[in-house]
């Protein structure tokens, strides 16, 4: 069966996943890269760690069962709205495109190059995060704004984590008897947003132009009042680089109570820490708000989907987000949460409450194969 390799390129790191078909059979992550003392001192060596540990995995970068390379890239714009093959032209589009993710095109971009000059006759492909969210309608992702302004910045909402979302709300829908379900998907990790999907096509989402709205996370602040940041800058004397870093570093779960990893400040809750329990409770409150915003925006619902690795293995934040949604048809069965699977409500309620892992590589390599087969006429 055909394989695809799927690289996420980050500044320091690439992690790689190859494929065939829904078949794992190779994975690993190459940390350190250029970082002072470390045996990988680029990309391009970085690649190379890859190829020979796939080669000695009898899996080889040479093989003629590889038929594609899927490469994760942050962020599409408004230019690209869906996987694409990538072309020169294609590489200049996304470095236009840099000034919107300064952090990350350029290590997606790099990763791309040197796959390219690696494997120059593979057919290689572009997924962006951003794209699964391109359907929302204007009602939602445009600014209260100045048009002007917005529109030669490029200020808009545009979405991330699109490939997790993209791949749990399919597989969310699989559960109910209705092809046009609608699904709000949450997706709880370090990072974390929600969706609001309808019959496959993303209406809403809680990230904004930038990962730093919506949610409550466990570094970042989410969604706060923007005069907040005039009041840090004119009250508060803090330059934009400070408040860059308090509200996308030192804000969220880390900010409230001093741990962003939510084991740790579960764990606390347990023991009647009240700082825990106050970010505990910002958290879920964060995350209900949107349920219900989301239940307006779709008019019914089928399915909750908890993903992410906070969404799947937290049993108190799946407890205490939808607590008090009994009204709308949506609980939870408290045995069934502890216990674990993949419904989590009671027989018979309204709304399916679900855990689903995610697989956003898998979701890469699905997305790579449907562009070859389309580009091959296939």
């Amino acid at each position: 069966m055909s394989r695809v390799l799927v690289l996420n390129s980050g500044s320091s790191s690439v992690k790689y996943r190859l494929l065939s078909g829904a078949e794992h059979l190779a994975s690993g992550v190459v940390e350190r890269i250029g970082e002072l003392g470390s045996p990988v001192p680029d990309h391009r060596a970085a690649l190379k760690v890859v190829a020979d540990l796939l080669a000695a995995e009898g899996l080889g970068l040479d093989s003629p069962e590889l038929v594609a390379i899927g490469h994760r890239v942050v962020h599409g714009g408004t230019t690209f709205t869906e996987p694409t093959l990538i072309t020169d032209e294609v590489v200049r589009k996304i470095e236009e495109l840099i000034p919107l993710a300064p952090l990350h095109n350029p290590a997606n971009l790099t990763g791309i190059e040197v796959a390219r000059r690696l494997r120059p006759d593979l057919p290689q492909v572009a997924v962006f995060d951003t794209a699964f969210h391109a359907t929302i309608p204007p009602a939602a992702s445009t600014y209260a704004i100045d048009q002007a302004v917005a529109e030669r910045l490029g200020v808009r909402r545009y979405g991330f984590h699109g490939t997790s979302h993209a791949y749990v709300s399919r597989q969310a829908a699989l559960l109910t008897d209705r092809p046009e379900a609608n699904v709000i998907v949450l997706h709880l990790g370090n990072g974390a947003s929600a969706s609001a999907v309808a019959a496959g096509r993303c209406v809403d989402t809680s990230m904004g132009m930038t990962p730093l709205e919506g949610l409550v996370m466990g570094t970042r602040s989410g969604d706060l009042d923007p005069a907040i940041v005039l009041y840090l800058a004119r009250a508060g004397g803090m330059s934009l680089d400070e408040i860059d870093v308090l509200l996308n570093r030192r804000s969220g779960m880390l900010g409230l109570c001093g741990d962003n990893d939510l084991r740790a400040v579960a764990e606390r809750v347990s023991e009647g820490d009240p700082d825990a329990e106050l970010a505990m409770s910002v958290y879920c409150h964060r995350l209900r708000k949107y349920v219900g915003a989301y239940y307006a925006v779709l008019g019914t619902v089928d399915v909750i989907a908890f993903t992410g690795g906070v969404g799947e293995n937290s049993a108190l934040v799946r407890e205490r987000s939808l607590a008090g949604l009994g009204a709308l048809g949506i609980t939870v069965d408290p045995a069934r949460n502890v216990r674990g699977g993949t419904i989590i409500s009671p027989d018979g309620g309204g709304v399916r409450v679900a855990v689903i892992p995610t697989d956003e590589e898998f979701e890469i390599a699905r997305q790579t194969l449907l562009v070859v087969s389309r580009t091959n006429g296939g």
